[in-house]
């Protein structure tokens, strides 16, 4: 009988404090899962690594590993850069049996959570607020199917909860940016502006909107603004780990990039160019897949050319 390993990867971040969230929560699971040996690993700006991870698992006598990405969309980071880092695994380990599980993606279970947070920010599921506005806001990213679901998040919010608008905007990437966002909520009507962090954990982003949120209460003042708690140690969110986590250690994984072929055609092409993935992503992957893949899961620093501001937003009548 083999013995098994779950290796959960968390994104990592600049912040000490949300890769300590991480490690915490994942000790967490790690109490629920005694049945298997149970790691915590970081893609990047943070280690241990996808490789060190793999290595210590094995080191501990494990013959099938399962690697569950603690990601919130499936776009280039759960597509490409994780799938590569198993490949290499598998060239090195070749007598390991691999498997790699689903990222979080749009699930009932993360409604939820969403409700909770809005709930302890000051909106009741329960309350008709028309006048008041939810502001989802995710990380943004330059594959649209991970842009998609996001907006799709917030469409499902809408149907559970009584507030007039629900939007939806990007910290950085792609558009509507929050700001955009903030301006269509205020231009909609609404005098109460909830911005609902679509983040797992703090980092640098978080605060970053924290700080953007103290600006907008100056920018507007007869608007009442707030913000929800990002996902962080809900127990409905190790739920959904431990499930994604349990359907690979049965080898139900629903949604596998191994043997898709636009992703081997990019492995094809990141021959050409490797890199050590101990360090940092750097490059693009130009291939199609219905998307496009990018750094897309990063805590973007810089500025980007956004193309204009389109926005599909739930309004009750």
């Amino acid at each position: 009988m083999s013995q098994q390993a779950v290796l959960f990867v968390g994104h990592g971040s600049r912040d000490p404090e949300g890769n300590e969230e991480v490690r915490k929560f994942i000790q967490e699971i790690a109490r629920k899962m005694e049945s298997v040996r149970v790691e915590t690993c970081f893609l990047e700006f943070e280690r241990p690594t996808i490789a060190d991870g793999i290595a210590t698992c094995v080191g501990a006598g494990a013959t099938h590993v399962v690697v569950i990405p603690i990601i919130l969309f499936s776009a280039g980071h759960a597509k490409i850069h994780i799938p590569a880092a198993i490949d290499e695994a598998k060239e090195k380990y070749v007598h390991i049996q691999f498997t790699y599980g689903r990222p979080i993606g749009v699930h009932d279970q993360v409604l939820e959570i969403l409700t909770y947070r809005v709930g302890g920010a000051g909106i009741d599921s329960s309350d008709v607020l028309e006048d008041t506005a939810m502001l989802v806001v995710g990380r943004g990213s330059s594959d649209p199917d991970a842009n998609s679901d996001l907006f799709k998040i917030s469409r499902l919010l809408w149907e559970k909860i009584k507030v007039k608008w629900v939007e939806t905007a990007f910290i950085g990437v792609t558009a509507p940016l929050i700001d955009e966002g903030v301006e269509r909520c205020i231009r909609l009507g609404a005098k109460r502006v909830m911005i609902v962090p679509y983040f797992l954990f703090t980092g640098i982003l978080i605060q970053r909107m924290e700080q953007m949120l103290l600006g907008y209460r100056t920018a507007y003042p007869d608007v009442e603004f707030a913000m929800s708690e990002y996902f962080g140690f809900h127990p409905k969110l190790q739920e959904i780990l431990i499930e994604r986590a349990n359907e690979a250690l049965v080898d139900d994984v629903k949604m596998n990039c191994d043997m898709c072929q636009f992703r081997l055609a990019a492995m094809h092409d990141m021959d050409h160019h490797h890199h050590d993935h101990d360090h940092h992503h750097d490059h693009h992957h130009d291939h199609q897949h219905d998307h496009h893949h990018h750094d897309d899961d990063h805590d973007h620093d810089h500025d980007h050319d956004h193309h204009k501001h389109v926005s599909v937003g739930g309004e009750r009548s």
